[in-house]
């Protein structure tokens, strides 16, 4: 089912604004495995980079060429105090201001479940596509759908509201999205599946989910 239009959704930005000092990210970056696809020189976009943990990460892995993007100046602006020696920029919200062709992987970290219209991640992963350079990589950590009764409780009374099962707001003022496998498989088609797995993720507010890596060829 296609998410309404209609419905209005809290705003992003503002729910990220407001926890930008003291929300700690939890996803795991799968160093090991990004390594087998990601030569050291490569130029290296993380999008939604937060304060920028994952940024870091890669930059103590020997990834000297990355850069991290997000639409939170407060997120940037942490990242930038904690992290004076990587770079940050800010993008508008499923729009990627480089060339195409530009870099040779890009990272999204636990991001898509923050964009919760089909559409509009349609629009994201064609965005990092057109960035990407031929043969180049896409790596996503994500969630998947869950079936214990309080996350299938949710589910179903958000799906009334937004018309896609999987969808749910917070307390705090926000709207996230667990993914069904087949919803995956289906948006990340355009890239070359290299590697997928299952796994289980600590979420930020310390629950535990169903989860996924993936990494993608641009062909």
């Amino acid at each position: 089912m296609q998410f309404s239009s209609d419905v209005e959704v809290s705003n992003p930005k503002t729910y990220w604004e407001s926890v930008a000092r003291t929300k700690e990210f939890t996803t795991p970056f799968q160093a090991n495995i990004f390594k087998k696809h990601v030569k050291k020189d490569a130029y290296i976009l993380d999008v939604g980079c937060g304060y920028g943990r994952t940024l870091n990460e890669l930059y103590d892995n020997g990834y000297k060429n990355s850069t991290g993007a997000d639409f939170s100046e407060k997120m940037l602006e942490r990242g930038r105090a904690a992290y004076p020696h990587l770079r940050f920029e800010t993008m508008k919200q499923s729009e990627i201001k480089y060339p195409e062709n530009t870099f040779d992987a890009v990272i999204l970290l636990a991001l898509l479940t923050c964009i919760i219209r089909d559409d509009e991640q349609i629009k994201l992963l064609n965005e990092v596509k057109r960035v990407l350079k031929p043969d180049a990589v896409i790596y996503i950590n994500d969630f998947l759908l869950n079936s214990d009764e309080r996350n299938v409780t949710r589910y179903k009374e958000y799906e009334r509201k937004y018309k896609t099962y999987g969808v749910f707001e917070l307390p705090q003022e926000v709207t996230l999205r667990h993914h069904s496998k087949e919803w995956v498989k289906d948006s990340l088609q355009i890239f070359k599946e290299l590697e997928f797995e299952e796994m289980e993720y600590t979420t930020m507010n310390n629950n535990k989910s169903n989860g996924y890596y993936y990494f993608g060829k641009k062909q």
